[in-house]
């Protein structure tokens, strides 16, 4: 494990060029050159040296509190921070402690809940899971029947998760449980935390599309979990899914993805001589354009959660702009590969190369994850527009 050594300086003092600066030679120094640009999720084994790194320096999470082991930046040098990163072509970290449990913990979670975990996520040192959905409580998540009763000083867990995003690889799972079946179902929910090391857990990995193992199904047969784990109230846990939905679609509606497919677009269509079809040029004007309008929406949601805000249900929106806008973006990476663009390999230009159908196939679950973009509409429709449903 990395020997912490937290730079001590407040980086928001400084000027956003210099902190430009500072990123963009600790990139080059720390940030391993072969996994640059990759058209993949790079394994835990591949991003431990750059999640090490980022640790030392005390910069894996830039947006927690500095007494909570972040760099509590700024809303304008957070955006720096992953536009730099972006730009270098960094692979994504198994981030999901570090953008949706640490807030909420440090929201919500008790002062020893908080020393015990907060630690272990900010130094990296402990990978962590989601366990929201399960067959048939995907998108209507408070249908959800994986049950916890509660024996002593432990909960009894029964149930399967599903699309358990880097259940493989974690060591803590937080999740969603039902711990009381007499009352409306979004009331009977609680949030808990396990090792999973526990008896009683079993991971089952699935293999996606790209032939690899992101996801997986997760068993709970009588998995005994200590009720100190218990996040919040018990039967309160939906107030806390809410709040962690919101900050997963902020995540989700990141414009990092499509800013990067978008630069792979324009390579693949300066190599392939389309920037002269005044037809192609037209439909690039308008992504680029998108892409700007989310950058702006993004930049406004992510300051509503730095000062505290609640995000309201409109925050569903930039979940669909961002992952149908990736889709197009690649949809149109597809089209310029002509006949190689249908092959899972790279299309190999003279000085670079574009993986076309991988960059695609990359984009088609973000629109599923996190609540379906239909169920999304949903909630627009209802929630926003006041539409009956």
């Amino acid at each position: 494990m990395p020997v912490i050594e937290t730079d001590p300086r407040d980086m928001n003092a400084l000027a956003d060029e210099e902190f430009r600066a500072e990123l963009r030679a600790f990139l080059h120094a720390a940030y391993p050159e072969h996994l640059r640009y990759l058209d993949r999720r790079p394994t835990i084994a591949e991003i431990r040296p750059w999640l090490d790194a980022l640790a030392r320096k005390g910069w894996l999470a830039p947006h927690w509190p500095r007494e909570h082991g972040g760099m509590g930046l700024s809303i304008g040098k957070y955006l720096i921070y992953y536009d730099e990163l972006g730009r270098h072509g960094t692979g994504r970290l198994p981030d999901h402690a570090i953008h949706l449990l640490g807030p909420l913990l440090i929201r919500y979670g008790t002062d020893a809940q908080k020393a015990r975990f907060l630690p272990g996520i900010a130094e990296g040192r402990e990978i962590w899971c989601q366990g929201y959905s399960e067959p048939g409580a995907g998108s209507d998540l408070a249908s959800l029947r994986t049950e916890a009763v509660l024996d002593g000083d432990d909960f009894v867990v029964t149930g399967q998760k599903i699309w358990t995003s880097m259940a493989p690889h974690a060591d803590w799972i937080f999740m969603l449980v039902r711990t009381n079946k007499t009352v409306p179902q979004q009331a009977g929910i609680s949030f808990l935390l396990a090792d999973m090391r526990t008896p009683g857990i079993t991971v089952r990995p699935i293999m996606n599309l790209k032939g690899e193992s992101e996801f997986a199904e997760v068993f709970f047969d009588g998995a005994r979990v200590p009720r100190e784990n218990l996040v919040g109230e018990i039967d309160r846990g939906w107030t806390m899914a809410k709040s962690l939905l919101g900050d997963e679609r902020i995540t989700l509606g990141s414009p990092r993805q499509s800013a990067y497919a978008l630069e792979r677009l324009e390579l693949l269509a300066r190599e392939t001589g389309s920037l002269a079809d005044a037809a192609f040029v037209d439909r690039l004007t308008q992504l680029r354009l998108d892409l700007v309008a989310l950058e702006a929406s993004f930049r406004r949601y992510v300051g509503m959660a730095e000062k505290g805000q609640r995000l309201g249900p409109d925050v569903s929106m930039l979940k669909v702009w961002a992952t149908e806008l990736f889709q197009r973006i690649t949809a149109e990476m597809v089209e310029l590969g002509g006949e190689l663009g249908g092959f899972k390999r790279a299309v190999q230009f003279e000085a670079s190369s574009v993986d076309v159908m991988n960059q695609y196939l990359e984009a088609t679950p973000p629109t599923i994850y996190g609540g379906s973009n239909e169920i999304q509409r949903n909630i627009l429709a209802k929630a926003v527009l006041g539409l009956p449903g």
